[in-house]
This record gives structure tokens, C-alpha cells and sequence, in this order.
């Protein structure tokens, strides 16, 4: 089955097993695997209050912004807050010659200050239903029934996603549903989302703050600057996801964080609840010895005297998964 299924799905993301003192794990089964190393590290929520499918809980208030970020939802209606690098191509599509947001930053004064982002898109995380059992049923019955024909059985493997896919949706109206592979190819869960597509720029400092260090500081060195940018995901009058109208409203979240004055202490818990596309966190030593000599190839050929040999564009993840990592 796993070979079959790894052609189904578009994307590997390689994970391992929670250690003692960090880890990187999926949120269904926190409260199962996690919350005991959790609670241990001194983290002071409940595996419940992170991740609930019949509750209020934290991943309400985490978002996927756009297509390769993660936001926050800051207030009850709706206000957002990510990066700067994540909302800058949508702060560069809005800019002019004459108004320069990403030179001179932009704050929206009222609502209707606050600037359509035409394509971007907010996407909340419903649930996640692991589904390994169900496919393997299929994927037993269908080899005996066309006799390890792999075509066959992938059809059959393939069109019980689907099915799966239109019950989810048929039964969480305003969601879309997709199937997606975790611990190579391993296991493999049903999410489901809903994807809000009235998405409004509010605020974000120039680019000579947000930006300062750029991606060399974003990915090497802790720091706290400027690096952020604001926007406001808006709904239908009934808090469902709807195309850009006037006459939509700013959404009423089901949870938002709120934010401490208290400051944070040396030893304190920390933990990041987000969206990445792909992690080599857990590669064996083959696969980092392999990226190693193919980013040896890479550099070799951007640095020719000629400067002129074109790479291959390394594909981006279609989809994103949400995680928690702890620390």
C-alpha cells in the first residue's frame, strides 16, 4: 500500500518520534503521544485546548496564510498578524508610484482604509481524520480482487479519496477536504479546511523596518524587529467565506490570541504551532549526505565564471500541514 499511495499524494513530509526534552508532532495526537512531554516542559495547556475538533481550542486562532505562511488571529474580528516577508508580495500588488506601501509602510485609519488583497487567501484548519485504516481495507480488498494489478488498484485506492473527500465536504458545507501522507508514507489523514478568500491589507511598517536583515537574519539568528505585517480576513453576514463584497464583515473568530504584558522568563516553555510546507528535521544521514552533494552541485554551477547555467526550480509543496513544534 504504500508504494501505491505515494502516488496519490503530492507531497512526503518526513517526521520522527517525539524526544524528551523537543520535538516536532502532529496535532491529533498530542494528547495521546505528546502531552505528558509537553506538560513535563513546562507547557501549562492542555492537549485539548490546542487541538479540538468539537471545541474552541488554539488552532482556531492559527491560520495558513496564503499559500506558505503562518498567521495569527490577534482579535475577535478577525485581525491577523504574520510576517512581513509572508504578506510582502501582497503589500507589493497594492503599491504604486504614487503610494509605496513597502517604502513607506501603510496603516488603514478605519475598516474602510483596509485594502482588498485580491487572491490572497486565510485558511483555518477544521479537523484531521487518520484514514490509514480505511485505505488499507481498500487497498487489501482491490489487490485480491484484480490480483496485484497496481493500475487497478490504484483506481480503486483513488476513488475512495474521492470519496471520502465529497462526504467530508457534503458534510462540513463552506470547507474544502483533502488527503495528505505524513511519516513517509505511512500514515495518511482526510483534512479539512475552510479557506477564506476576503482577505484586506491593514497595516505594515516600511520595508527599512520590516524587512532589516532580511532572509538571512529570518532563517539564522533569533531576533525581535519589525518583521510583521497586519491584515483582516472578512466573511459573509452569516461568518462564512465569501468572494470580495462591500458588503461583507469582518469575521468573528472562534478564537484569537491574546496577548501578555508580562514579558517571558529564562527556562520559560516555548512552542510554535504552524503550517510548514516540508521539514528535513528528521533526515537520515543517506538523505543528508544526498542534499549535501546536490547543494555542492548547485553552488558549483551558480558560481561559473559565465554565471550563465540555469537550476531547476525546486518545486513548492502544494499543500501545507499543520504542526506543533516544542521546545
Amino acid at each position: 500500500m504504500k508504494k501505491i499511495i505515494s502516488i496519490i499524494t503530492a507531497l512526503t513530509i518526513f517526521t520522527g518520534s517525539a524526544i524528551a526534552d523537543e520535538g516536532m508532532w502532529l496535532l491529533p495526537l498530542l494528547e495521546k503521544m505528546n502531552g505528558k512531554a509537553m506538560k513535563e516542559l513546562g507547557c501549562e495547556l492542555t492537549p485539548k485546548q490546542i487541538y479540538d475538533i468539537n471545541n474552541t481550542s488554539l488552532k482556531d486562532a492559527i491560520v495558513q496564510f496564503g499559500g506558505g505562511c503562518t498567521g495569527e488571529i490577534i482579535s475577535k474580528d478577525g485581525l491577523l498578524v504574520t510576517n512581513h516577508h509572508c504578506g510582502y508580495s501582497n503589500i507589493q500588488k497594492l503599491s504604486s508610484v504614487e503610494h509605496d506601501y513597502l517604502k513607506d509602510g501603510y496603516w488603514a485609519m478605519n475598516r474602510g482604509e483596509e485594502l482588498p488583497c485580491e487572491g490572497l487567501t486565510v485558511t483555518f484548519l477544521e479537523y484531521m481524520q487518520d484514514i490509514t485504516g480505511i485505505l488499507e481495507k481498500v487497498d487489501k480488498k482491490a489487490r485480491k480482487q484484480f490480483k496485484d494489478d497496481d493500475e487497478k488498484v490504484i483506481e480503486a485506492l483513488s476513488a475512495k479519496v474521492d470519496e471520502l473527500i465529497k462526504e467530508a465536504e457534503r458534510n462540513h458545507p463552506h470547507c474544502t477536504a483533502q488527503v495528505e501522507t505524513f511519516y513517509n508514507n505511512n500514515v495518511y489523514y482526510l483534512i479539512v479546511y475552510k479557506v477564506y478568500t476576503d482577505v484586506r491589507f491593514v497595516g505594515a511598517p516600511p520595508s527599512s523596518i520590516g524587512k532589516f536583515g532580511a532572509d538571512t537574519d529570518n532563517w539564522m539568528w533569533p531576533r525581535h524587529t519589525g518583521d510583521f505585517s497586519m491584515f483582516r480576513v472578512y466573511a459573509d453576514k452569516d461568518n462564512n467565506p465569501a468572494e470580495y463584497s462591500p458588503e461583507n464583515v469582518p469575521l468573528k473568530a472562534k478564537n484569537h490570541l491574546k496577548i501578555s504584558l508580562a514579558g517571558v522568563n529564562e527556562g520559560d516553555y516555548t512552542m510554535i504551532m504552524g503550517y510548514p510546507g516540508r521539514t528535513t528535521r528528521f533526515q537520515t544521514s543517506p538523505e543528508l549526505k544526498s542534499q549535501i552533494e546536490q547543494n555542492d552541485i548547485r553552488i558549483a554551477a551558480r558560481t561559473m565564471p559565465s554565471n550563465q547555467a540555469e537550476m531547476p526550480t525546486m518545486p513548492s509543496p502544494k499543500h501545507l500541514r499543520p504542526y506543533i513544534r516544542s521546545s
